[in-house]
Parts: C-alpha cells; structure tokens; sequence
C-alpha cells in the first residue's frame, strides 16, 4: 500500500475532528422528538447493516462465532453502555459538557490499563495527567455547588462518567480480542449488536409507547440521518483509516479537539453557555489528555496502531 500524503492524514484528522466533534449536538436534537435508546438502536443497527453488507459485498469473508462474540462484547461496553449512556444523559445535560467529560475516556483507559492482570502503571506525566483530569471533573461537577455557574444533573454526570469508563475498558478489551482481520467489518459487528441492544433496551424501558410517529420532527430526522451517515459511517471509516496508516499519538488527538468543537457548536447552535467554570474544567481536562498523549507518544510510534489477533474460525 502506498503511503499516503500528509495532505490526505490530515483530511482525514479533520474529518474526524468536526464530524465526531458535532455528534454531540447531533444527538441533543436527534432525541428532542425520538426517545434516546430507540435513536441510538436505529442509529447503529442501521449503520452497522450498511457497514457488514458493504464489506461482505467487498469480499470480506463471513465472521466466524468467535469474531461475532469478541465484536459483540465490544460493542455492549462502547454502544450500548458508553454511547446509550451519553444518548440518555444528553437529555439533561448540555451536549457541550457531555463531550469534555467523555473527553475523560483517556484517563479511564490509563486506570483501566494499570489495574488489569499484567497491567502496567503511568510514569509520572502519565499519573500528573490523571490527577488533573480528576481535578478538571472536580470542578465542573463542583460536588459544594458554591458558587457555580453549570448545573449539572447528578445522576446523568455519573451516567457519562460511567459510559467513558465503560468505552476505556471496552478500548483496552479491543486491543486483544478476536477481531475480523478487516476493521471495518468489525466495526459494523459491534454496531449490529450494540444497535440491537439498544432497541432491546429501549422497548423494555418502555420507550415504544413514549414514540410518536406524527410528533418527530424534522430537526430530529435529520439529527438522526447526520448521526448514521456521518458520525457512524464516514466518521468511523475515517478513524479506522487513519489507525492503520498514522501514529496514534497523532490520531489520538481527537480526544481533546472533539471536546472543544462540541464546546463550540453547542454554543453558536444551541445556545449553550460558555462560562468561565466550564472554560477552566475544558483547560483541565484537556491538558491531562495531552499529558497522558504525551506520556504514551514514544511507544505509539513504534507499535502498530491497529493490532489483530489471528483467530481459527473452525
């Protein structure tokens, strides 16, 4: 494969940047008139159809059981915990903040990482960079609540908490599952059964009864197409491209630019205030990102971006 230009990693850096940046906002309006887990379900059960048909269609050949479990227990901890956590709190909490605290998943894969068997600790930028995601967290979640200019719902902050856990852990578990050989079979795997988790999630929760059909609106349809076309398709497709031919100390910098861009477009589209708390928890946050970037940028560079595990499908 011929190495491709500077010009065209860096497209794909951007793409990567606005697309999974603006999901955030995307789905705020996508669940105004659609029930969160029901949106999040069709999102990526039909993404995930496109991706198997398109890659089987392509000469993929037919994932084996043990590809098809490896997928789908990543695709319960990253879409139906970690994405179906941000969908529910996103109705509560604005898509902005949503973002700088998923933009934690650095901090969690870091943790997640040293406390698994055989795991190995953070030298210490990597321990300074924890801390002061911590500290970020801290103070925009501010537990005194003196003073503070965000109000948070609690239950929902710790639902988003716990969703970029959940997608650190599922990052890591990734990392040495029995995968398709090709990624982007395996990312429509992992959709086809996070979605339909989801939709299982979503009916026995009762949100069929709280759907109507005549009630979506078209803020919301289109929502709901930008998450599928966009956010899961050519997002993903972007990403999983960039893994195989940058170092990730490169493409991990989608971790503190979707945060920012989100920030952003909240703001300028949805009216969602910037104060300076949250200005001073972004600072936080994303620093410790980059901290733990940097801590991590030697052995990115030399290691594979995208490993997989060869597995006997007999």
């Amino acid at each position: 494969m011929n190495k491709p230009s500077n010009l065209a990693i860096w497209a794909g850096l951007i793409t990567v940047y606005i697309v999974w940046g603006s999901t955030y906002l995307a789905i705020r309006f996508a669940i105004e008139t659609i029930p969160p887990f029901l949106m999040a379900g069709a999102r990526f059960t039909i993404a995930g159809l496109i991706l198997y048909t398109w890659r089987r269609l392509a000469g993929d050949p037919r994932p084996c059981r043990r590809e098809w479990i490896s997928a789908g227990i990543v695709g319960l901890l990253l879409l139906l915990v970690g994405n179906g956590g941000v969908t529910w709190a996103e109705q509560t909490v604005n898509s902005g903040i949503v973002a700088l605290l998923i933009g934690t998943v650095p901090l969690w894969v870091v943790l997640v990482d040293a406390l698994r068997p055989g795991g190995r600790w953070p030298g210490w930028q990597g321990m300074a960079g924890v801390l002061l995601g911590v500290g970020g967290i801290f103070i925009l979640v501010n537990p005194w609540g003196a003073g503070s200019s965000v109000r948070l719902d609690l239950v929902s902050t710790i639902v988003v908490l716990l969703a970029a856990a959940s997608w650190a852990i599922g990052s890591v578990y990734s990392h040495s599952a029995r995968l398709p050989a090709s990624p982007l079979m395996g990312t429509g795997l992992e959709m086809l059964v996070g979605g339909g988790a989801l939709l299982l999630l979503g009916t026995f929760t009762g949100e069929w009864s709280q759907l109507s059909w005549a009630a979506i609106s078209t803020k919301s349809i289109l929502g709901l197409a930008y998450l599928i076309v966009f956010g899961s398709l050519i997002g993903y497709a972007s990403y999983t491209w960039l893994l195989r031919v940058a170092p990730t100390s490169l493409v991990s910098t989608y971790a503190y630019v979707n945060p920012l861009i989100a920030i952003l477009m909240g703001n300028l589209l949805a009216q969602e205030p910037v104060t300076p708390q949250v200005i001073l928890a972004a600072t936080a946050i994303i620093g410790a990102v980059v901290l733990i970037n940097l801590a991590h940028a030697p052995q990115a560079k030399l290691e594979p971006a995208f490993a997989v595990v060869e597995t006997n499908c007999d």
